[in-house]
């Protein structure tokens, strides 16, 4: 076995939680059940990967053996990476059948006809999803096993997850490959980012609703008792107030938590008014601005805004419509390919 392999299996398994070491292992499916009981997990962990390591090199383990283990442990730990939303979109609307088989071999394809030095490995989930790592070298280097790519893509939806390698340069190819591959002709980002790749899965295939009935209770307050001497008309003002806020927030975000959601951007284009004696503008043009929000949790941010006293009630459209925005980009602004199918690599 190559020692590149051994230290890159070594560190993988390094990084696994003592208590998920052997589930990960067995998922895996390289070693023997009769191989995983010689070992004591119980022991250092760098005693551990040891062991591993010589288990492997007994089972004559190659790079594509340790980057399918790569895989399985980020499949586990997902939110470790961050995640980007692409898109991708047909000439037509017409449904082929996808052939998983074709995928791969046009995948494998189109990047090694632009780059030699690459490994690529694929591993199919019980939910259609397909996981890619591409791992990068140059044409006088080996790949690069520790700064990889990762793509998840859904077979019959034109959505694709992509964890970028810190080369961004290979990140054009990589989208080149997926549209080549899966029969579309363009690739756009939605501008949505996460490190909880379900959040972005549930903002995308529509898994939860913003929006409920509106019948609750009048009085929301707890067992608090208001002072006897306080004038009973500002508080029963204030508790319609906060009544009101959180029926409005409700309407807009439900009950159930939001997808954790860090990052979302969008283009907003409208008129600037402004007293026509003033004349500020010669031309009427439209204003142009480019909107960013960031945070740990964004939407749950958003929701608590109104509550907390921060912003008016219902909140501005601007700041609750950021999922069904990426939801919808394509309809809201036709922009230039970024990934036409012209496209040839340096």
């Amino acid at each position: 076995m190559d020692e590149t392999v051994a230290e890159y299996i070594r560190r993988t398994v390094l990084k696994m939680p003592r208590g998920e070491m052997k589930t990960i292992l067995q998922k895996w499916g390289f070693l023997s059940e009769a191989q995983l009981q010689t070992l004591n997990f119980h022991q250092m962990k760098d005693n551990i990967s040891q062991e591993i390591v010589q288990l492997c090199e007994a089972n004559s383990a190659d790079i594509k053996q340790a980057a399918l283990l790569d895989i399985i442990y980020n499949h586990i730990y997902q939110n470790k990476r961050m995640w980007s939303v692409y898109q991708m979109k047909k000439s037509g609307e017409e449904l082929e059948y996808f052939d998983i088989t074709d995928f791969k071999k046009k995948f494998k394809g189109r990047i090694r006809s632009a780059l030699k030095n690459v490994t690529i490995t694929f591993k199919e989930y019980e939910d259609n999803a397909i996981w890619i790592r591409v791992a990068w070298g140059t044409p006088c280097k080996k790949p690069n096993q520790y700064k990889p790519s990762y793509v998840v893509y859904h077979s019959q939806t034109p959505f694709v997850f992509i964890s970028a390698s810190m080369l961004k340069s290979t990140l054009p190819l990589l989208c080149q490959a997926l549209i080549v591959a899966s029969n579309y002709h363009d690739i756009r980002e939605m501008e949505l980012r996460s490190h909880s790749l379900n959040s972005l899965k549930d903002i995308v295939f529509k898994r939860y609703s913003q929006h409920f009935q509106t019948n609750y209770p009048k009085s929301l307050h707890g067992g608090n008792v208001e002072p006897e001497s306080a004038d009973l008309r500002i508080v029963q003002e204030n508790r319609s107030e906060k009544e009101r806020i959180h029926r409005l927030n409700r309407e807009v975000f439900g009950d159930g938590p939001q997808p954790k959601l860090e990052f979302a951007q969008y283009r907003l284009e409208t008129m600037f008014k402004s007293d026509p004696k003033m004349d500020v503008l010669d031309k009427k043009e439209p204003f142009r601005c480019l909107v960013k929000f960031s945070s740990p949790d964004l939407l749950e941010s958003l929701k608590a805004l109104a509550p907390a006293g921060m912003a008016d009630a219902p909140l501005s459209p601007l700041l609750t419509c950021i999922p069904q925005k990426a939801r919808n980009y394509f309809k809201i602004r036709e922009k230039k390919c970024l990934y036409p199918e012209n496209f040839v690599s340096p």
